[in-house]
């Protein structure tokens, strides 16, 4: 059995992911003060830095880092409105589709 093996683009989605969950935690962890919180926080800030890392292997890395980040922030977006009662009005709302479009757009684009 050759292990665990993700491609980058699977590393990539990962590792937005991870950027999520530790996005959230600093709201959870009431500014590092909250344990389990920040214990988790610290923990997927580090797996989104690992898969990070793996997807930069075949990824270049200014599409990589934007993707990364687009997924960071427009799951921020969405949990914020879902968990956090923030405003989902059609401004925002055309502006996290311009997010996952630039994304999508960054994806097709690449020849990796």
């Amino acid at each position: 059995m050759d292990g665990w093996q993700v491609n980058g683009w699977q590393a990539l989605l990962l590792a937005g992911v991870f950027e999520i969950a530790w996005a959230i935690g600093l709201k959870y962890s009431a500014g590092l003060t909250r344990l389990w919180p920040t214990l988790a926080t610290i923990v997927a800030l580090g797996l989104s830095f690992v898969m990070m890392s793996l997807a930069l292997k075949s990824i270049p890395f200014g599409t990589a880092y934007a993707i990364w980040t687009g997924i960071g922030a427009a799951g921020a977006i969405v949990l914020g409105i879902f968990l956090f009662g923030e405003p989902a009005d059609v401004f925002r709302m055309s502006c996290l589709i311009l997010i996952v479009v630039g994304m999508v757009g960054l994806r097709l684009a690449s020849t990796h």
